[in-house]
């Protein structure tokens, strides 16, 4: 196949758009790929549908190669369905919610584990029918609080999802992997650098749960690898190696300290220094410290009333040499919604005292206090008293506090042990393109999916959900394959193979290039011809280096001895190659 660009439907762009903040969005945008519509909504170009059609092929591939089969749900969905599993209250702010003409409620559909097992629970009723594997390539659609960097993060978007049925948890487990070896396949394919990372279920429930993130130092998703193991996680799924707990007997009493102008850990240390308070023969340090945050938590639902319910006051303790990680916060706490105490909160209870919060006033008012794993039995803290300008010093856990349950809230940083016991993490910021579930039977059992098993009794199967952003994967290779003049598309999805560039005014050259693109297309190669009579060599050429197809080859001064260039764009290495052998020429990079 031949486009010309004379004919293309594309204009180029030599400045950056105000909003682009990557390069991915940067390079799509002034390349013609896509273009904005609205805050996190994007059209396709010509150039850009062909890249996210390849894309797709290589999912849909992959999928079919494993069993999968493709079928089409609607984006445009009933609530019915997400009321029987609760998301519909549980996505909140996320979901488009419309009504139609009858004030009938529908939701634009951001996933769709509702829609599969309704329909496998209405298509299927035997053991025989099972296992089955289904999947889409389709819009999705959640309305993003903060819509970023082009269609990595919009709100609309391609996205394949696959679902699993299987009458067991060991069949589970094989459709599992083969999954997670079909999305290794299609990662590969693509060339994209990658980490397959453990991840927590979030909203979607089920048990066992990874992620695969691309690396990329923009990337939103911070993820975590160990120094001496393949261990790598999600910094929401790392688990804080737990100190051994610690007899309470023999510990010295609580000590109760005027502390002057200690609001923040910095200044309580130096506190505790100038006043000559040591740990175990050692000077105090921020890690002796307890911090108290004050959090609300909104648990979806409704009361017997009918009322939603009202946000609940929250303790959360953590060693006071770290931050609190809103991340993990989040993630421990879904599906419930949380954000901190507010000044109307304080004014409310005036047992919180700012800067000196200490957990054993949570306990005598009833707040729920949730702690950092570190803060095991026996262990010694220094926190607040709970009055203003006063510290407490010795404060033990399970002697003098109590604590409600464990969270991972605490922020995870470079050096901390290895949760598998080999090595130190190191950190590194990745975007996620995959993610897969083991669902188990959440949905199953809310939609009452009933199959007869092989002795004819009732059994209701277990699922797994797989992910895989498409159109976001166009961005990750933009993010990755790109250099100072353009995009560097690999071979497998780029928009055509091989693009010729006529850089001489002479007829015969000209004409020389016309039979080059059609002995290039009759070797089945997609070309795409700048054969623009009256745009100059330099920007044909900055155009053909924005664009980023692997090849190009050049028609310019040197058809006069018979030359043209050929350029590997995806190694910057040029050649001139005798015009009779360019076809081959271009096979044997193609091959390579």
């Amino acid at each position: 196949m031949i486009t010309r660009m004379s004919s293309l439907f594309l204009r180029t762009l030599r400045d950056d758009p105000a909003d682009a903040e990557v390069p991915s969005h940067k390079l799509l945008v002034r390349a013609g790929y896509i273009r904005r519509v609205a805050p996190g909504i994007y059209s396709w170009l010509p150039l850009g549908l062909r890249v996210l059609r390849r894309v797709e092929e290589i999912v849909r591939q992959e999928m079919d190669a494993i069993g999968g089969q493709e079928l089409s749900f609607p984006a445009l969905l009933p609530k019915e369905p997400y009321q029987v599993t609760g998301r519909w209250e549980e996505y909140g702010d996320a979901l488009f919610r419309l009504k139609d003409r009858k004030k009938g409620d529908y939701l634009l559909g951001p996933t769709h584990e509702e829609l599969f097992t309704s329909t496998v629970k209405q298509e299927l009723n035997s053991y025989k029918d099972f296992p089955v594997i289904l999947y889409q390539i389709q819009d999705k659609y959640r309305d993003e609080e903060r819509p970023r960097a082009g269609i990595l993060r919009g709100r609309e978007f391609v996205m394949k999802d696959s679902y699993s049925f299987n009458m067991n948890d060991d069949g589970l487990e094989m459709s599992y992997q083969l999954h997670r070896q079909a999305y290794q396949n299609i990662f590969d394919t693509l060339g994209i650098e990658y980490a397959i990372c453990a991840a927590t279920s979030g909203a979607m429930g089920g048990s066992a749960s990874e992620e695969f993130l691309a690396v990329a130092d923009n990337g939103e998703d911070t993820f975590v690898r160990s120094t001496e193991s393949n261990y790598a996680a999600n910094v929401e799924a790392v688990q804080t190696v737990v100190p051994a707990e610690r007899p309470v007997d023999g510990q010295p009493e609580a000590q109760e300290y005027e502390t002057p102008h200690s609001e923040t850990i910095a200044a309580l240390v130096d506190w505790a220094r100038e006043e000559g308070i040591e740990v175990e023969g050692r000077e105090v340090t921020a890690a002796d410290t307890l911090k108290c945050v004050i959090v609300k938590v909104t648990r979806p639902g409704t009361d017997k009333d009918g009322a939603a319910l009202q946000p609940e006051l929250v303790g959360i303790l953590v060693p006071g040499d770290r931050e609190v990680d809103n991340k993990r916060l989040e993630a421990a706490m879904e599906p419930a919604t949380v954000e901190l105490a507010d000044e109307a909160d304080f004014k409310a209870n005036p047992f919180l005292v700012k800067g000196y919060i200490g957990p054993r006033s949570l306990n005598r008012h009833g707040v729920k206090v949730l702690a950092d794993p570190r803060v095991v039995a026996g262990s010694s803290w220094i926190t607040g008293a709970d009055f203003d300008q006063r510290h407490v010093v010795g404060l033990v856990a399970g002697r003098d506090f109590t604590v409600d349950g464990t969270i991972e809230a605490a922020e995870v940083k470079e050096g901390d042990p290895s949760p598998d016991g080999k090595g130190h993490l190191t950190l590194a910021r990745g975007i996620e393109i995959g993610h897969i579930f083991q669902l188990g039977r959440k949905y199953t059992e809310a939609f009452d999916v009933q199959i007869l098993d092989e002795s004819g009794k009732r059994a209701v199967p277990t699922m797994g959900s797989y992910g895989i952003g498409v159109s976001r994967l166009v961005a990750v290779l933009a993010e990755q394959m790109h250099d100072e003049t353009g995009l560097k598309w690999p071979q497998s999805v780029a928009p055509y193979d091989v693009h010729v560039v006529v850089a001489n005014k002479d007829p015969e050259a000209a004409a020389a290039a016309e039979d080059l693109v059609t002995e290039l297309s009759r070797a089945r190669m997609d070309v795409l011809f700048d054969e623009r009579p009256k745009v100059s060599p330099g920007v044909k050429f900055k155009d053909s280096e924005l664009l980023g197809m692997p090849i190009v080859v050049v028609v310019g001064r040197g058809f006069a001895d018979g030359k043209v260039e050929l350029r590997n764009q995806l190694t910057c290495e040029k050649s001139d190659v005798d015009y009779d052998s360019v076809v081959t020429a271009v096979q044997e990079l193609l091959r390579n």
